[in-house]
């Protein structure tokens, strides 16, 4: 080994330690990690340590990549009972609110700043785009309607295909002639369209032979779940289609499957995602010359401010109109649209074709990243408890962590109790589990012990709960009931279905 190389492999170990221990002081703080993250690449950048960073075709290729396993872990981690009523809402905010957002933008940073059709529409397109990794990292924070939190994963999930394949067209037609505008048309639904099969396609052949397979080892499981959600991407990119789309098709389907050691595959894609989102957010900030970011402000704000004040407004207002969507659902809707690395990612594909413009672009978006992502996740918590639309505790207090028992065929459920819930003071047999579910263990102060069946529940009392998969849903839904209206949920006819279902 060279000493450059083990200089190199001390620098990467050290800022990936100080990134995972960020994690920790930015919750503190209320900032997003992946402002840490970026302005760590910039600590250690040209400004900073004085390492010199400008291979831009090596940060895309790399952010792609990243991008993949983020994707890849969304998918893995959504539940289809949730995803499934939001799944049209969250189609059409990924296409048509897609093409609302670069018409509006587009159009208002090309009469204010002056910029030519083929760029503002890159503007547009680049911006369009919410960030899974933002959007993940930020909601399962929140207490919200399942209902929203499905929605706004979803797009995130699948709005990046279409996507990056208009910042692509738009990058090309920049410096090429342009194909005309069906045959641009015809490609991006041939593109979606088979990406979706390919990822129906892997995803299938994935459950089939892990639900089959007797590997020696559990640590191979994991390992060939994510290599399944590769494969999808790698199969779509081969064939012209949209391997992001596949990618995330692909997870749904095997997240939602009763795989062998299912916990320790969704265990093994966050640890991943958590790798790709410093690793890709380190180098972006290492990209990133900050003696131009000052001469990128005003473009920055002109831009974030038609994003936000009529850009995401106006293409969620047309993608919910047929879906009975509130307006305050609308509203929260439109500010939870985080930007975070997607764009700035997509903004390398037109500096990578040369396309004139595009340095400025680059810059820009990362300003509008930052400022934009400060500003809007500090406020969601705020946002939602303005609009009403906080949910319930019970969805806050029942965590399903889907670990299979897998020789009983049984699931551990994780329940908790917070302040002023309905399920203190409930006894453990008031709680009237179905046959084949059982509380097994409380943890209270610190303390864990055996439950009887007189044991009063109190706030801040933590549950595991074993169910059977057979009466796992049936289990859930008598907790929600309990949680809402207490020991006489039955007689008040509440039965715990899902309301945003």
């Amino acid at each position: 080994m060279t000493p450059g190389f083990d200089l190199t492999l001390l620098l990467g170990a050290a800022v990936l330690l100080v990134a995972v221990g960020a994690v920790r002081f930015s919750t503190r703080l209320g900032v997003p990690s992946l402002l840490v993250y970026l302005a760590l690449g910039i600590a250690i950048g040209e400004s900073g340590l004085g390492i010199r960073f400008d291979d831009v075709e090596l940060t895309r290729t790399l952010g792609f990549c990243a991008l993949i396993v983020i994707i890849a872990e969304g998918g893995l981690t959504a539940r289809w009972s949730t995803l499934r009523p939001v799944l049209g809402l969250a189609a059409v905010l990924s296409t048509v609110g897609v093409v609302v957002s670069i018409l509006v933008v587009g159009l208002a940073v090309h009469l204010l700043l002056g910029l030519d059709w083929r760029l503002a529409m890159l503007y547009g397109a680049v911006l369009s785009s919410t960030d899974a990794a933002a959007v993940f990292a930020t909601l399962r924070r929140l207490r919200l309607p399942p209902r929203l939190v499905a929605t706004l994963e979803a797009e995130s999930g699948m709005n990046d295909a279409p996507v990056v394949l208009l910042v692509v067209l738009l990058s090309r037609a920049a410096a090429d002639a342009a194909h005309p505008w069906w045959y641009e048309g015809l490609l991006l639904g041939y593109e979606l369209g088979v990406g979706v099969a390919v990822g129906l396609g892997v995803g299938l052949a994935g459950r089939a032979a892990l639900s089959k397979a007797a590997l020696p080892s559990a640590g191979l499981y994991p390992i060939a779940a994510v290599g399944f959600t590769v494969l999808a991407y790698a199969a779509g990119a081969v064939l012209h289609a949209s391997g992001f789309l596949a990618v995330y098709v692909a997870g749904v389907l095997l997240g939602n499957a009763r795989l062998p050691h299912r916990q320790a595959i969704l265990g093994f894609a966050d640890g991943l995602a958590w790798l790709a989102q410093i690793g890709l957010f380190v180098l972006l900030g290492l990209l990133v010359s900050p003696g131009r970011l000052d001469a990128a402000l005003l473009p920055a704000i002109v831009a974030g401010l038609a994003l936000v004040l009529a850009a995401r407004p106006l293409s969620v207002a047309v993608s919910a109109w047929p879906f009975r969507f509130g307006l305050p659902d609308q509203a929260f809707l439109s500010w939870a649209g985080l930007r975070g690395a997607v764009p700035i990612v997509l903004a390398t594909i037109p500096l990578s074709e040369r396309v004139p413009g595009a340095e400025r672009l680059f810059d820009a978006v990362f300003v509008l990243v930052v400022i934009f992502t400060l500003l809007q996740a500090g406020t969601l918590a705020p946002a939602a408890r303005w609009l009403g639309v906080t949910a319930p505790a019970e969805p806050a207090e029942i965590r399903v962590e889907i670990a299979p028992l897998e020789r009983m065929r049984a699931d551990l459920l994780q329940l908790e109790v917070p302040p002023k819930s309905r399920l203190a003071g409930v006894h453990v047999d008031e709680l009237r589990l179905p046959v084949g579910a059982s509380v097994t263990l409380v943890l209270r102060d610190g303390a864990g012990f055996v439950p009887s069946l007189d044991t009063r529940l109190k706030a801040g009392d933590s549950l595991l709960i074993v169910a059977t998969a057979g009466v796992r849903d049936a289990t859930e839904q008598r907790l929600r009931a309990v949680s809402r209206r207490g020991r006489l949920a039955r007689w008040f006819g509440e039965y715990g279905e899902d309301r945003d279902g």
